[in-house]
């Protein structure tokens, strides 16, 4: 029996969507510890899955089983999933630990980025194929023109241990995904070069480098830019610069406050705040529980960034596996 615990993520946005240089997107992004897509898999006489998002986990076994020639008698259970559509790459995530794991029993010792693009993983972006193999904050290098791989991983440095990510959740709304993000993709107005190189700039000579030396001011300045341009581009997608009304307060709230590093993760709703100490984090936490207590949707939660990536575990079996 194995168990894999994949992380979540934060998507903090892409640097070109024009593509005019040949690759489009290019993404940086942040592991977390949590939340976390738990699964575990056993061998059966035939192929059933269950617990959150078990849908989502058969198809997973079948692309998987189809690609590599793989036998699908197993049980598959469902531990946790993380919450679809809210901007942590819970498709991603929950479809690389089930893979994995059925390539692991049968024998078979593939590479994330493998199994990713065996998947249809990493269509714009590869944050959530570094997330699971080493997690970190990660750089990649945008879709090459013409290529269904996914993007290569430029850049993976630690998060720093003492920094911690507030999170918001609006359990109300969910993110756009599937046909209706390709739709709204298509539908954004142009974005220029001069836009582009400004993000690249950003995340390549302050955000990278200020992460290196552990300056989470200029860590957190340079994502919150970055944030604020993209939100004002995708505006007319999302509705706003949120796609979360109360997420969107809660931003104010914090904006207000004095934070810098303020954002959405993909397309939401998912709110985060990039917090330079635990006791900062903590306090804040506490509240803004008692601030918005009168949001039933809202939730919050203090996490930390995931260094590690996933954890695969051999179980002993009690029975007969």
């Amino acid at each position: 029996m194995i168990r894999i615990t994949a992380p979540g993520r934060l998507h903090l946005g892409f640097l070109d969507l024009a593509g005019t240089l040949g690759r489009h997107f290019g993404s940086l992004g942040i592991a977390l510890d949590r939340p976390a897509t738990v699964v575990r898999l056993r061998r059966a006489e035939t192929l059933t899955a269950s617990g959150p998002d078990a849908g989502r986990a058969l198809l997973a076994v079948e692309k998987a089983a189809s690609r590599f020639g793989l036998d699908t008698r197993v049980e598959v259970t469902v531990e946790a999933a993380l919450p679809p559509h809210s901007g942590l790459g819970s498709g991603t995530q929950l479809g690389l630990a089930v893979a994995t794991g059925l390539c692991l029993i049968n024998g078979l010792d593939l590479s994330p980025r493998e199994i990713g693009a065996a998947l249809g993983r990493g269509a714009r972006s590869a944050i959530g194929i570094g997330a699971f193999t080493e997690g970190g904050v990660i750089l990649d290098g945008g879709k090459k023109r013409g290529s269904d791989a996914p993007p290569p991983i430029l850049s993976r440095l630690p998060f720093p241990e003492h920094w911690r990510l507030l999170l918001v959740y609006d359990h109300g709304h969910q993110g756009l995904s599937g046909p209706d993000e390709v739709k709204a993709m298509e539908g954004l107005p142009p974005f220029a070069d001069t836009l582009a190189g400004h993000m690249s700039r950003l995340a390549v000579m302050v955000a990278l480098p200020a992460l290196a030396e552990g300056d989470v001011d200029y860590f957190a300045a340079a994502v919150g830019e970055m944030q604020r341009l993209l939100g004002e581009h995708y505006a007319s997608a999302q509705g706003g610069r949120y796609t979360s009304s109360f997420v969107a307060e809660v931003m104010d709230w914090l904006e207000a406050r004095g934070l810098r590093g303020l954002g959405q993760s993909s397309w939401g709703p998912t709110g985060f705040a990039i917090v330079g100490s635990p006791e900062e984090a903590d306090q804040l936490l506490s509240e803004a529980r008692i601030r918005f207590g009168d949001r039933p949707a809202l939730a919050f939660d203090c996490a930390r960034g995931s260094n590690a990536g996933a954890r695969i575990e051999w179980l002993a079996c009690v029975e007969q596996c």
